[in-house]
């Protein structure tokens, strides 16, 4: 089963994001911890069973990497949305149908405990910017990521639907059909265009924010 885990947002700095999400969206977020493998950090929006996600480069030694080199570019000329991850119940079987490498990961959060997953797609060429990539956590439920509570001036408590421009029978044929809420406009470059939160006043909707 394929659910939307959380989406991420690329940025270039991490506190200034922070900032401008609880500025403009009524969003609070965490420090999550760093990557090592990539040379990223991130920061933590927790809507409960997913969540928001904002990452940046934070070893310049990351540039040699495909994610260091795609959340560079994707950021050279403001913050910018970068991709959907859904949550996977059988990784190794999504592995095998679309033929990418199943890999370990972990990060170590502020406090000292350890977050690990298993990934798939998340640096594979083939994956395009309007189709997810797959995680399946290897942690107790207490330590997924939107696990935290916060209180948001929004009051946000969770994903709605994800709006993305790009071509719905590939992404169809990506996630094998699975019923997931995403929708989809033809207009610009392939890519997250928005992702709607639900909230106790309705939904309300992170487009793009204004540059740092």
């Amino acid at each position: 089963m394929l659910r939307v885990d959380h989406v991420v947002f690329a940025v270039r700095d991490l506190d200034a994001a922070g900032e401008r999400f609880s500025t403009e969206f009524g969003l609070a977020s965490v420090a999550g911890g760093v990557h090592p493998r990539w040379g990223t950090g991130n920061r933590v929006i927790p809507l409960g069973s997913d969540y928001l996600e904002l990452i940046s480069v934070v070893d310049p030694a990351a540039a040699a990497t495909a994610l260091g080199r795609a959340l560079i570019e994707l950021t050279s000329e403001g913050d910018r949305w970068f991709a959907l991850c859904l949550a996977d119940d059988d990784i190794g079987a999504t592995g095998a149908r679309l033929g990418l490498e199943v890999d370990a990961g972990s990060r170590v959060r502020p406090d000292g405990r350890v977050v690990e997953w298993r990934g798939a797609g998340i640096e594979d060429p083939r994956r395009t910017p309007d189709l997810p990539f797959f995680i399946a956590w290897d942690v107790s439920a207490e330590l997924h990521p939107g696990a935290g509570r916060l209180a948001h001036p929004s009051g946000a408590s969770g994903i709605a639907w994800v709006e993305i421009a790009g071509d719905p029978a590939a992404f169809e044929g990506w996630t094998d059909g699975a019923d997931l809420p995403v929708r989809f406009v033809r207009d610009g470059p392939p890519g997250i265009r928005a992702v709607g939160l639900v909230t106790p006043h309705g939904e309300s909707v992170v487009r793009q924010p204004p540059n740092a």
